[in-house]
């Protein structure tokens, strides 16, 4: 190990990761304190946390991150292997088992799954650079992320499952897979969002029946649409390889999309939980249940709106210390900082994060190796995924998912595994010229 590679590492992100960790770990201690009274510790564990995530940051990064290359597949199928075990035998935590450890010691290895993917694929994406059948590598990438995905479904954990779509559409983005295939995949994932929304929005919000609305919450008709849409496919797929046509291309394209998007939405309602769709009704309209699974977005959009400008001040917020925000040193941290720093304390958080995205994005376009290049677009897709969801959830824009704002929630298997990540992209800028 050389001496020069510890001061190359790029001092700015390490400043900006610890500058927001440091910020988390003070309003964990705030949503800590009632009545002037210190009513948890969490803010002590977060701390021993950070410190041994630092230490953890910091050895990643001055080992050479080409090591993981071979080990990338073991990596991966261990992963699998641990959030395939919380399926079963895991703790119930929120509705999900998703937590393994023994006594008040747990870890959430679906957080480190995301890692685990993240090299993988980036392996893969290498490995295939010369191929010339480009659909064959986007599917293969699709299923490399698909698996863990749906294992962590079954535990079940929409919010975390969700975080892999961002990663898999960034990174085979930078990779260079056709525009129409990932466009395909992002325009299936929200047709299918839309799908499930509609007949709820029609249930608890319009509160009636509407015609057209009706057809999308119809079995039969979606039956029969469905049924449609394959004949039409497959004359398109004959005509396709037939005549050499592009139309019919097109047209089976959107006939596919439509038939994965009724299919998604079918079963995404039978999977999803009563409190995970809940959790949809509420985003459309909290005031269905203001008492119930509305609380919290109303809780917490007063708590932003009351911050004003400049906030309460740092412990002066009332939304907190009153413990009206459930999970508030977790899923709403953002809203305990907003209401005590403000407009101002959550523009300086949001600068952070963006001055984040752009170090890894001057990473992504130094680094001489495609492998790591891969690795931190992949982890700069979760970081953003993860800012806009959680923020986005604070502010009622976006539905409640539970997926936590990284450096700053509490919780020890989110903090480590986004500094083995961080550690991951240190390495890569350390060895950015390295052949």
């Amino acid at each position: 190990m050389k001496v020069k590679n510890v001061l190359e590492i790029d001092f700015l992100l390490l400043l900006f990761v610890i500058v927001l960790i440091t910020i988390g770990i003070f309003f964990i201690y705030s949503s800590g304190v009632s009545s002037g009274r210190q009513l948890s510790n969490e803010y002590i564990k977060q701390i021993l946390w950070a410190s041994a995530g630092i230490i953890i940051l910091i050895a990643v990064s001055l080992i050479d991150y080409r090591r993981t290359y071979d080990l990338s597949m073991y990596i991966y199928f261990g992963a699998l292997a641990l959030i395939l075990y919380t399926v079963f035998f895991g703790r119930l935590v929120n509705g999900a088992r998703a937590w393994i450890g023994i006594g008040s010691f747990g870890i959430q290895p679906s957080e480190f799954a995301k890692v685990a993917t993240i090299l993988f694929l980036a392996r893969y994406l290498d490995a295939s650079k010369h191929s010339r059948n480009e659909f064959k590598r986007f599917f293969v990438s699709c299923m490399i992320v698909f698996v863990p995905m749906g294992i962590i479904l079954l535990q079940p954990d929409f919010g975390t499952a969700l975080v892999f779509i961002p990663i898999l559409l960034v990174m085979t983005s930078v990779a260079g897979i056709p525009a129409k295939y990932i466009s395909f995949l992002g325009i299936w994932i929200g047709l299918t969002g839309f799908l499930m929304v509609v007949p709820l929005w029609q249930q608890f919000i319009l509160r009636g029946e509407y015609p057209f609305l009706m057809i999308f919450s119809n079995i039969r008709f979606i039956l029969i649409l469905t049924a449609s849409l394959i004949l039409i496919s497959l004359v398109s797929v004959y005509g396709f390889f037939r005549f050499k046509r592009k139309y019919f291309f097109w047209v089976t394209y959107v006939s596919a999309i439509l038939i994965f998007s009724f299919a998604a939405s079918f079963l995404a309602n039978k999977v999803l939980r009563d409190y995970q769709m809940m959790r949809l009704i509420v985003f459309l309209d909290p005031n269905v249940d203001p008492r119930g699974s509305g609380w919290q977005i109303i809780q917490s959009i007063t708590a932003i709106g009351s911050g004003g400008m400049f906030g309460k001040g740092f412990l002066e917020g009332t939304q907190s210390h009153y413990r009206y925000l459930p999970q508030q040193s977790t899923d709403f941290i953002f809203s305990i900082l907003s209401e005590e720093l403000g407009f101002i304390g959550g523009i300086f958080v949001f600068a952070l994060f963006l001055g984040i995205l752009l170090r890894l994005i001057k990473i992504i376009k130094s680094t001489s190796d495609l492998f790591g290049s891969y690795i931190v677009a992949g982890i700069s897709g979760m970081i953003l995924f993860h800012f806009m969801i959680n923020v986005g959830m604070t502010m009622g824009i976006m539905p409640i998912t539970g997926i936590p704002l990284l450096f700053m929630s509490y919780g020890g298997s989110s903090l480590v595994s986004i500094m083995i990540a961080i550690g991951l992209c240190q390495s890569i800028y350390i060895r950015r010229f390295d052949h």
